[in-house]
């Protein structure tokens, strides 16, 4: 991981509706980190995750992705859906829809053939290819997305509760799956769960947010480093006195202990 600034989050705050979802929020994220957002429903992740996206504008304060204000999207940032039977499109083949990050991106055709098989060899579904969305199960739907992401070569992955709708075998096989290609990739991310345990095992830092912001109890309730070695193993790390420790904390500063 570098020390150099990706994502710089400045005071950012938002205000949806007349209410303040986000009360102003400060942290930086660097090149190569991975970094997950939690908290509960109604706390701002969603929002903040779009905000860094530059899907919605900020209220107060700002956001800067390589010492630049974010003010619109940008083809440098790929965003990872929970919903992945919305985010693919059902009438083109698992390998036209990576082929869609390329068409967009204008990669010269001469070119994405290969791009196309290089990133479905990474997230191991060059042998469906030739199939469509219908045709895979939800957990090769959710790399068939990311794969989509990875052929765009961004600056920085969001993925918004991405594996929220699978099942628990699933999700723990792609949760390991994609800790394996965030180090061999060298990919900088932000991801948003609910879960506090996927929070831990796959972040190296956690920023947990609190509902219903005051001045006295602002919405980043607590930056929280991991300092548990990669690669990790699901039994292992989740036996880990630092992953017990990390846990318990957690749960103290988003109001559950």
């Amino acid at each position: 991981m570098s020390s150099e600034t990706l994502l710089s989050f400045e005071g950012l705050g938002i205000h949806l509706g007349g209410r303040e979802i986000l009360s102003p929020t400060s942290f930086d994220v660097a090149r190569g980190e991975f970094v997950c957002i939690i908290g509960p429903s109604g706390c701002g992740k969603t929002t903040l995750l779009r905000a860094a996206a530059g899907f919605v504008q900020a209220s107060v304060g700002q956001i800067r992705r390589n010492g630049q204000v974010v003010q619109r999207p940008s083809r440098e940032v790929a965003f990872v859906f929970q919903d992945y039977t919305r985010a693919l499109l059902p009438w083109r083949t698992v390998e036209g829809n990576v082929m869609l990050a390329l068409e967009a991106a204008d990669v010269p055709v001469a070119e994405r053939a290969g791009r196309v098989r290089q990133v479905l060899e990474t997230v191991n579904l060059q042998t469906h290819m030739h199939k469509f969305p219908a045709q895979l199960s939800g957990g090769m739907q959710q790399r068939l997305q990311i794969a989509r992401c990875l052929a765009q070569s961004p600056d920085v992955l969001m993925m918004d509760e991405p594996f929220g709708a699978l099942d628990a075998m699933t999700r723990e096989a792609l949760q390991d799956e994609l800790s394996r290609l965030v180090r061999e990739q060298g990919l900088t991310v932000l991801f948003v769960t609910h879960d506090l345990e996927e929070a831990i095992y796959l972040g190296d830092r956690v920023v947990a947010l609190r509902t219903n912001p005051t001045p006295e109890q602002p919405s980043l309730a607590a930056l929280i480093d991991v300092p548990i070695a990669h690669p990790r193993d699901q039994l292992s790390v989740k036996e880990h006195p630092e992953f017990l420790r990390l846990r318990r904390e957690l749960y103290h500063y988003l109001g559950h202990a």
